[in-house]
């Protein structure tokens, strides 16, 4: 359990991070989500015990982050933003590195080490400079040196920065197959992140806490959950849409080709609005209910604000 209490951070005087509360339980992913600046790396260094908060408390395991920070140190891992490693090191040079300094000797280091390389497919890079390496496998060996000890909580800055679609894939599966008895904290700017690992969500924006619960609640709050959206191959005549029962507004973006009609309170208009692109032999390439769009959510969220 993580329990944080009135957590606040200055810099000249400045609050990186202003009074945030909140508890995280295992089997918790928390997407850890705000614009540049918010104070997202400040929390997640504070409760790594690398930065020290001007007030407030953090318990971890029902331990004092200011009393214990060593033992508590040890039931984390954490990829920092960036991921630094030391550049002349290959790989297997810098996990036998890390793991020596986690305690680890002998047959049970190796076991921890080629477990790790397994989980997130290092093999290929092992013996390369680490200053050779592409983004995304820097960003793999940052990971692996944080899982390397089986911790109890990972704490995540970005983790699939740099990596491309297959890698992200596979990364989000690790961290789903970790959290059934972690903690799982996630900084990202990636939004289809959430939806794909996390199950709860909590936004900060100039240090204050905004937002703070599941993927789907944050879905709800989009003016297009519910709505329906239509693209087109080609421009049509689509001004009757507007006109459907059950349709309030509709909104048209001549750019992508796509309509969007939102139903009045309680109406459902799938059907109608299906109905009537086939009646008129609509040049329609998909149909599709909104499930609600983040990136709207988001900017609406976080400049409320600055309002």
């Amino acid at each position: 359990m993580i329990s944080v209490k009135n957590l606040i951070k200055s810099f000249n005087g400045m609050h990186a991070v202003d009074d945030l509360s909140f508890e995280i339980a295992p089997g918790e992913v928390v997407g850890f989500l705000g614009p540049n600046g918010a104070g997202k790396s400040t929390t997640m260094k504070m409760l790594t015990g690398f930065l020290l908060p001007t007030s407030g408390e953090i318990h971890i395991c029902n331990l004092s982050l200011s009393q214990s920070a060593k033992q508590i140190k040890e039931m984390i891992g954490y990829l920092p933003e960036g991921a630094p490693g030391y550049d002349d090191m290959t790989p297997m040079q810098f996990l036998n590195f890390i793991a020596q300094i986690r305690g680890y000797k002998g047959a049970e280091k190796i076991a921890r080490i080629t477990e790790v390389v397994n989980q997130v497919e290092l093999q290929e890079v092992l013996d390369k400079p680490i200053e050779n390496l592409s983004k995304g496998f820097k960003r793999r060996v940052g990971l692996a040196q944080a899982l390397l000890h089986d911790p109890k909580i990972l704490i995540l800055d970005e983790p699939t920065d740099g990596l491309d679609p297959n890698q992200k894939h596979q990364v989000r599966e690790l961290i789903k197959n970790l959290s059934k008895d972690k903690i799982v904290i996630i900084s990202t700017h990636i939004l289809e992140e959430v939806t794909a690992v996390c199950n709860r969500v909590m936004i900060i924006a100039k240090g204050k806490l905004l937002f703070d619960d599941t993927p789907n609640t944050l879905n709800r709050q989009s003016k297009y959950y519910g709505a329906v959206t239509l693209h087109f191959s080609y421009r049509a005549d689509v001004s009757e849409l507007g006109e459907l029962e059950g349709v309030a507004t509709m909104e048209e973006d001549l750019n992508t080709g796509r309509v969007t009609l939102f139903p009045k309170e309680g109406a459902e208009i799938l059907h109608l609005v299906t109905a009537h692109a086939q009646r008129c032999k609509l040049p329609v390439d998909s149909l599709y209910v909104e499930q609600g769009r983040l990136d709207q959510v988001f900017r609406q969220i976080t400049q409320e604000v600055n309002a």
